[in-house]
């Protein structure tokens, strides 16, 4: 997830101006604007889908060298049992390095899966980091790039404390269940 910096969130609240007391108009609400960027960097994150379980690490900047590093802690937080680790990425040059490829050769149970170009949607993480913006991010205001990891740290951990099977596609809806034996005739134009 990347790159975020220390600014304010957009939430759900609105703000709005109360009508003064003498019975005037309100004035019109405002928002105080944001113009500063106190710090930067990316947060890089883990994701098993079956389990719902997730890791995240924040760095300071997308290199190969904290690629790698990123890898490393996952290769050890991950559990020793699957035989093989399938790794879904994009088409970043930094997941191509040779010192990624150099990681696969020690870690003979990873294999990366490269997603098309423009599909973002075949990869599980992102409807993930979605729900991480939404826990750690939204609505707040940040003044340093270390509020903004201690945020995704406390997401993170409560996202593990609450964690489910995270299920890919659309949520179905306010759908009424069919009584059994029941059917609906199609619809002819």
């Amino acid at each position: 997830m990347g790159p975020e910096s220390a600014k304010s969130f957009p939430g759900q609240q609105l703000v709005r101006a109360r009508p003064s007391a003498d019975g005037e108009r309100a004035e019109r609400a405002t928002q105080e604007i944001d113009y500063g960027r106190r710090g930067k960097g990316y947060i890089f994150g883990a994701f098993i889908p079956a389990t719902g379980d997730a890791f995240t690490a924040p760095y300071g900047g997308r290199t190969i060298v904290n690629w790698v590093d990123f890898l490393e802690r996952v290769d050890a937080w991950l559990p020793v049992e699957p035989e093989r680790v399938y790794a879904i990425v994009d088409n970043l040059n930094v997941h191509r390095a040779v010192d990624v490829r150099l990681f696969v050769l020690t870690h003979p149970r990873w294999e990366f899966v490269f997603q098309p170009t423009y599909a973002a949607y075949l990869n599980l993480i992102e409807p993930w980091w979605k729900v991480l913006r939404s826990l750690a991010l939204k609505g707040r205001r940040f003044e340093t790039w270390a509020e903004i990891e201690a945020a995704v740290e406390h997401a993170t951990t409560y996202w593990n404390a609450h964690k489910h099977p995270f299920v890919w596609g659309r949520r179905r809806r306010h759908q009424p269940r069919r009584k059994a034996g029941i059917s609906r005739l199609p619809k002819v134009a």
